[in-house]
């Protein structure tokens, strides 16, 4: 079996899900962790989050509408908390099953690729 990596995710689409879909197990989310950077799976094993610091304000902005194109361009949708005026963090979880599947690795890995594009 192959080891997922950042560009392989990068490459596929999210899968619309309404619900009826197994949420990936522990080990499965944590083999798709390994692809991404700075990504960790919060406590509770149902989403992955990332945490960022921007220059300003208004960059934190700009951030999210850049990842709210991408995301809605996968009609799959981040939590994402703008707290300090500057610090963005981007919450992952599919919400129809209640835990993570790997639409939340795609589009995470997605993000990742704009968040380099941006350096």
């Amino acid at each position: 079996m192959t080891l997922p990596n950042a560009e392989t995710l990068a490459a596929k689409k999210c899968v619309p899900c309404e619900g009826g879909v197994p949420k990936l197990t522990a080990d499965e989310a944590n083999e798709l962790l390994g692809a991404l950077d700075a990504w960790t799976i919060n406590d509770d094993g149902l989403a992955i989050h990332r945490k960022l610091n921007c220059k300003n304000f208004v960059k934190a902005v700009a951030m999210i509408n850049q990842i709210a194109e991408v995301a809605e361009s996968e009609q799959h949708h981040p939590d994402l908390h703008l707290t300090g005026y500057r610090h963005l963090e981007i919450v992952l979880t599919t919400h129809a099953i209640g835990g993570l599947s790997e639409n939340d690795f795609i589009l995470a890995a997605r993000i990742d690729q704009l968040l380099k594009a941006n350096d």
